[in-house]
């Protein structure tokens, strides 16, 4: 159990106003301690951070950051968004000043509270957000961290919790010191962000911090398919268990699973070497594919070892509804189903849509194309092949798509999102899925992969 620092009187900067920030800020303030919040951007383009602070105690630098303000601190705190490699933080640092990450800070008001912490590079949204839920029906849970609320609001809330849950991020890792999760889980490392850590290893080793903190008691999780991930977890001291795919082993969840899985889905977790596997059925739709699996085996081992009953569990599986913009199901219309998944805004994360589809089927109108991150589009080839029966392509990047894709499966341009959308309308027949994982991003045409994948909603819903 952390007690909260002593902050009254200190002297304390608070780097980048992100929402994290103006929340580690308020804290702070409440703390009695002597605030400075500093931005890169001018307060012209602060406008609701500075309105979040009005009336509290805190002097704001903007339009840079003077050196003075982070090595005359006492404790400088960052925000997700800021790099903790910056020139005035490793001046601070120098100078014997601690450096935060926002979610170091909130750690040490959460008291005997325990932490569930999710990261990895691909499906930690989901994963938090299924366990958070599965927590929800045995005891009082907050979920937060990167998705959605920031640890410090929760602290500020003042509402009571029996356990925390946080999908956390390399950003938010890379500057924490003694954050201490009673179950971290890491789902996989694959090559992110690698312009703000300049190497796989830099990326790796931000989120190793998460294990490196565990203490003899706590609990860590790990990918059996995933060699980093495995490496990350043996550096915990707590008891570390895997999940994936094959028999029943100790300390672990396993599936059986088809890949993908042709229907319902079975996990066996067995804590201790004696006795029977526990069993858990994974049957709704928000679940499928092999990757969804794995994100239920995680989710399902930081509940139990928590000791939520395993009734509680199964009934977390059964009603999980999804996240919005992730495989989500929008709408069935004459036997057919429209799928959103505009959070897919690469070629992996499209790849594992495609996946989540048995092959052979060819049953998918496949709707992809924006604004390309650079990245080839012929791994998804192989995947094209057999599940998808017409390719519509729209965006920016589209004639890349068609050039490096066009032997796969028969290929439309429509240009538009709403042309892509009236053109599946015609091609889907009973038994298909319209599936929109563009391997893009979206601000040729978009603002966000949100507005895009509420776009796509709008215009399946409008289908007569």
């Amino acid at each position: 159990m952390q007690t909260p620092p002593e902050l009254r009187g200190r002297r304390v900067t608070v780097v980048g106003l992100a929402r994290s920030g103006v929340a580690a800020a308020r804290l702070c303030a409440r703390e009695g301690a002597q605030v400075t919040v500093t931005d890169a951007r001018p307060a012209a383009a602060l406008g609701p951070a500075l309105e979040a602070l009005a009336g509290l105690p805190v002097r704001a630098a903007l339009g840079g950051h003077d050196p003075a303000d982070l090595t005359g601190a006492d404790l400088v705190v960052i925000s997700p968004g800021v790099p903790a490699g910056l020139p005035p933080l490793a001046a601070a640092r120098a100078a014997g000043v601690p450096v935060w990450a926002e979610v170091e800070l909130a750690a040490r008001f959460l008291g005997p509270v325990p932490l569930v912490a999710v990261t990895g590079t691909n499906g930690k949204s989901t994963t938090t957000a299924l366990a958070g839920a599965i927590f929800a029906l045995d005891r009082r849970v907050l979920v937060g961290g990167n998705l959605g609320t920031p640890l410090c609001e929760h602290v500020l809330s003042g509402e009571r919790a029996d356990v925390v849950v946080a999908e956390l991020s390399s950003f938010q890792l890379e500057a924490i010191d003694r954050l201490r999760a009673r179950v971290a889980a890491v789902l996989n490392v694959t090559p992110d962000h690698l312009d703000r850590h300049g190497s796989l290893e830099g990326y790796a080793a931000a989120k190793a911090r998460l294990f490196e903190t565990q203490q003899p008691g706590d609990f860590a999780v790990a990918n059996l398919r995933d060699e980093r991930a495995m490496a990350m977890a043996g550096a915990s001291r707590g008891a570390r268990y895997s999940f994936g795919f094959g028999p029943p082993a100790r300390s672990a969840a396993r599936s059986p699973g088809q890949d993908p899985p042709a229907g319902p889905a079975e996990i066996w977790f067995y804590r201790y070497a004696a006795g029977s596997p526990e069993r858990y059925r994974v049957a709704g739709r928000a679940l499928r594919g092999r990757h969804n699996l794995e994100n239920a085996m995680a989710a399902l081992l930081c509940a139990r070892l928590l000791g939520v009953p395993g009734d509680a569990v199964q009934r977390g599986l059964d009603a999980f509804p999804g996240l919005p913009h992730r495989l989500q199901v929008v709408r069935e219309r004459g036997g057919v189903e429209w799928i959103d998944d505009s959070k897919a805004t690469n070629v992996d994360s499209a790849a594992v849509a495609l996946a989540a589809f048995p092959a052979g089927a060819r049953r998918v109108v496949l709707l992809m194309g924006g604004r390309g991150k650079g990245a080839p589009y012929a791994p998804l080839r192989a995947l094209l092949e057999g599940r998808v029966k017409a390719l519509l392509t729209l965006g920016e990047d589209a004639p890349a798509i068609e050039r490096e894709l066009g032997a796969a499966a028969p290929i439309e341009s429509c240009g538009t999102l709403a042309a892509a959308v009236a053109r599946a309308a015609d091609l889907a027949v009973p038994g298909d899925a319209v599936l929109l994982s563009p391997a893009c991003a979206s601000y040729d045409q978009f603002a966000s992969y949100e507005e895009r994948g509420d776009a796509f909603r709008r215009l399946a819903e409008g289908l007569s």
